[in-house]
């Protein structure tokens, strides 16, 4: 028997796949959790082969619980079940250990056959994210730049932002200059509508 764990903030969702995976002869769901502490918790107590967990949850997101599950209980393969799949999503999950990435609308025995595969240490991308993936245009922007511009959503100040972030007015302001630049576009309000619709925040 494969041991599953099922991890997702929806209730429903939870009890649906639960009974989809229960029709299974070869696997079984140990455990069921509301929110990605639980999860983690559930995980150490019950050592499922595979975790499937939803990429939003309260507490810890569905990457932070995929990191964590490949330090403390590496044997445990993660699937990421998402809504709103994205091909940063993918990229981020793939890093943080992830051996499955599966949107919900998939079909019903997909993620019984996704979870036999990555316990038997193949991997599964949705083949339609994948193709995204591979075309997503890769973000120009450092990490330090994203995180100032993060912080420059709703119009904030440079003077708020340089006390946030530890840098002076005017590197912030530089910071806010490249990335109008570099995504050509005219103003920082503009910079963020970019980076949020390309999933780079």
């Amino acid at each position: 028997m494969i041991r599953v764990l099922l991890a997702d903030d929806e209730e429903l969702i939870r009890d649906a796949l639960a009974a989809l995976l229960d029709l299974e002869e070869d696997l079984e769901v140990v455990a069921r959790t509301a929110d990605g502490v639980g999860a983690v918790e559930a995980a150490r107590a019950h050592r499922p082969d595979v975790a499937v967990v939803d990429l939003q949850m309260p507490g810890l997101d569905g990457l932070e619980v995929t990191a964590e599950l490949a330090r403390a209980l590496p044997s445990c393969a993660v699937v990421i079940l998402t809504g709103r799949g994205r091909p940063p999503h993918l990229q981020q999950a793939l890093t943080a250990g992830a051996k499955g990435f599966l949107p919900k609308g998939s079909p019903g025995g997909t993620l019984a056959d996704v979870i036999r595969r990555v316990y038997g240490g193949s991997r599964y991308v949705d083949p339609a994210l994948a193709a995204d993936a591979l075309t997503a245009p890769p973000c120009p922007l450092t990490p330090r730049e994203l995180e100032v511009l993060r912080l420059a959503e709703f119009d904030t100040p440079v003077a708020v932002i340089a006390r946030r972030t530890n840098l002076s007015p005017g590197t912030v302001r530089n910071h806010l200059s490249a990335v109008v630049a570099k995504l050509g576009v005219a103003s920082r309000a503009e910079a963020f509508r970019v980076a949020r619709d390309n999933d780079w925040l």
